[in-house]
């Protein structure tokens, strides 16, 4: 097949954003059977164009969503595809289907931030050959939201690089724990966009907590605007919490701070729909805890591979299970290596590649 698969206008292509991260990864798995071109925006520092993961990338002009979405229409009557799959854009996947009637168009939805309940929204939806939802979270609020539209729904998970997000030796866990300069006490690690939904407030007091009982050291690895950041700085340093603001690190070293680190947490005070970061750690091996809510519940068995916190607009909830983790060592390890064999055996590109490849072959008819 040749397929062509259009990111969204917001990041290009290779991109830190879990978006971007997805569809590299799928696109590469892809690309050792079939003709794979992904269209990108254009971004200072990378060219028009390339491959990578033997994929070729195309980047367009954008600046804006319309002068994105006229680029990619361009470029798409100088060249034929069998499928065009569009990630999170509605609005694009539309445009592109009127203008192409006749070739399968898929629409591959990570969340709701770009589906609001409008009559327009429907209508692209009903334009849609196929829809894929990176979770049954997600379907089910798309079911709420469109009747309907369950017909073309399909479930496809994400995964995890597994030949990179590994467990540590003891030896390398001790260089990456000097390189990133942690002091020698419980770590805990936050891997996320540093915004108001994903719960940092909540988890730095739960720092407050855990600390009157053991030293502890918080990591907070993500992009936020800075007047946020400052606030966040100033609630630590009110709660005395140690922690290291490291801001954007690209996705090509991420799996080093997981694997410095004693424990991942993932305290999201509002729907996630996938929550791709919780794979990473425990391909890892790290314990996780997270908040109990949309997809997350269907990665995270809890007890057993990692911990689910229902009251996940309270600290306290998080404290007590960090300081459990924190006091057995032997637990610890135990609910790691189950979330890592758990991603071997659910979570891995391949599985959400092969599917895909399933879902593109039944809209050509194959």
């Amino acid at each position: 097949m040749h397929i062509c698969i259009i990111a969204p206008e917001q990041f290009p292509v290779p991109g830190d954003g879990s978006v971007e991260i997805c569809i590299l990864a799928i696109a590469g798995k892809l690309g050792r059977r079939h003709k794979v071109t992904i269209l990108s925006r254009k971004a200072p520092g990378l060219s028009d164009s390339g491959e990578a993961e033997q994929v070729r990338i195309i980047r367009l002009p954008a600046g804006s969503a319309s002068r994105y979405e006229a680029s990619v229409l361009e470029f798409l009557e100088d060249e034929s595809f069998d499928l065009i799959q569009i990630d999170n854009r509605p609005l694009l996947m539309a445009a592109v289907k009127r203008r192409h009637p006749h070739t399968p168009v898929l629409l591959f939805l990570h969340s709701m931030t770009f589906v609001p309940a409008h009559v327009r929204i429907a209508g692209c939806l009903a334009r849609a050959d196929g829809i894929a939802a990176n979770s049954r979270s997600l379907q089910l609020r798309l079911c709420r939201r469109f009747p309907g539209v369950e017909k073309k729904l399909r479930v496809i998970p994400l995964g995890a690089d597994l030949s990179r997000f590994t467990p540590a030796s003891a030896a390398e866990r001790e260089r990456l724990r000097r390189h990133y300069n942690l002091p020698p006490v419980f770590t805990v690690l936050f891997v996320g966009r540093v915004i108001p939904r994903k719960g940092v407030p909540v988890l730095l007091r739960a720092m407050h907590r855990l600390k009157r009982r053991l030293p502890a050291h918080l990591i907070i690895a993500g992009k936020g605007k800075p007047a946020y950041v400052r606030q966040l700085r100033a609630l630590a340093r009110r709660l005395g919490v140690r922690v290291s603001f490291l801001g954007n690190v690209a996705h090509g070293h991420i799996h080093e701070l997981y694997q410095a680190a004693d424990c991942f947490v993932c305290p999201s005070q509002r729907h996630e729909a996938f929550g791709l970061v919780n794979v990473e750690a425990m391909a890892t091996g790290l314990p996780v805890i997270a908040s109990s809510n949309g997809g997350i519940r269907e990665i995270i068995d809890s007890g057993r591979n990692g911990y689910l916190v229902g009251r996940y607009r309270e600290a306290a909830p998080f404290a007590r299970l960090m300081l459990k983790v924190a006091r057995n060592p032997q637990l610890a390890a135990r609910i790691g290596m189950q979330g890592r064999s758990d991603a071997l055996y659910s979570f891995e590109w391949q599985h959400t590649a092969g599917q895909m490849e399933e879902l593109y072959r039944s809209l050509l008819g194959k």
